[in-house]
């Protein structure tokens, strides 16, 4: 009988992979794994946003204490709030996955009303767009491949970009992007790719109209956190809240991406187009939320939830299916290596 490494060295395809992953791994295996689960779900989205409401509330009481003086805490705690909304933009891509919660129903509606909607995103829209990502990995029909174009560069065009994520720029500039997507000036994604519509016969009332339209769990769900922070004295806690979506919130989203596919090979093999990266203590809350940092894993077997993906990928290192994942530190070496 081969072992695992010789009949992995022809690549592991997506059209075969669950056939292959099987027959390595047991049947019985693989429906255990792909099990959602209400429980570990729920508590996902709870533990999350308990998480920021104590971001928030350590960045107002250092605030409200020591004035000028906490502006080292209220920085640190908004680079891990950006790494907190991450968590809900990786929630939402679970959501998409139809992983988050075994009902469906409630599936999609906590997606899109605790997950989706306060990040900016539109659970259906994102769904249909990350399936054509699945489909197309490591092609040049990946929707996603503008994320990951342009590496390997040089470690002064990797600072630049950096910097213009922790100074607001690249925020902003996403902000804006959604808000003519969602007018519908410019076609949806997730990649900051300018696709324009043709509208030719719409008015300003009927881009008006779609914006609110498209944007209306966004507007209500923040028109409500206002609310309720303008009733408390305070609405710092909402400015906060922003402070990390435009100024930390783009660089965690960075560092992701290129963690998952930059500087793989344009291939279907998903051993090549992808990567799995280990995650530490800090990576895992600023980066890898859920267990996204095992994406090797999720390609391979989308149906599998995000807390079962460390068994999966336990599993298919001992089967030596993988190769062994580099660290953040490495990858981020890596894609600032040409000269």
């Amino acid at each position: 009988m081969k072992q695992s490494h010789d009949l992995f060295e022809t690549g592991l395809l997506r059209e075969s992979a669950r056939q292959r992953l099987t027959a390595e791994l047991g049947s019985d295996t693989i429906q255990r794994l792909q099990q959602r689960s209400n429980i570990r779900g729920g508590w996902a989205v709870i533990s999350c946003w308990l998480s920021i409401g104590l971001l928030l509330a350590c960045s107002w009481f250092a605030i409200d204490l020591l004035s000028y003086w906490s502006t080292p805490i209220v920085l640190l705690c908004l680079l891990f709030l950006g790494g907190r909304i991450l968590a809900l933009a990786i929630l939402t891509h679970e959501g998409a996955h139809r992983t988050l919660l075994a009902n469906s129903r409630w599936n999609d509606l906590i997606s899109h009303w605790l997950c989706a909607a306060p990040v900016y995103l539109d659970l259906a829209k994102y769904r249909y767009h990350h399936a054509q990502h699945h489909i197309h990995t490591g092609t040049e029909k990946d929707v996603d491949l503008p994320l990951i174009e342009g590496f390997p560069t040089t470690r002064p065009s990797l600072m630049r970009k950096f910097i213009r994520d922790l100074t607001g720029q690249t925020g902003v500039k996403s902000l804006i992007g959604l808000c003519l997507m969602n007018a519908e000036f410019i076609r949806w994604n997730v990649t900051g790719v300018v696709d324009k519509l043709n509208h030719a016969d719409w008015h300003w009332y009927h881009r008006l109209r779609a914006f609110f339209v498209n944007s209306r769990r966004t507007l209500l769900f923040h028109a409500g956190f206002f609310a309720i922070c303008f009733s408390l004295n305070l609405t710092v806690v909402f400015a906060l809240w922003w402070a990390a979506y435009f100024f930390t919130y783009p660089f965690c989203i960075r560092v992701r991406a290129i963690a998952e596919h930059a500087v793989t090979e344009r291939t279907g093999d998903m051993l090549r187009n992808t990567r799995t990266t280990r995650a530490g203590l800090l990576a895992r809350a600023l980066f890898a939320p859920c267990h996204v940092n095992f994406h090797i894993e999720h390609h391979a077997l989308v149906s599998v939830p995000f807390w079962q993906l460390p068994e999966l990928h336990k599993l298919m290192q001992e089967k030596n299916i993988t190769p062994p994942p580099p660290s953040y530190w490495q990858v981020l070496k890596l894609a600032a290596s040409a000269r």
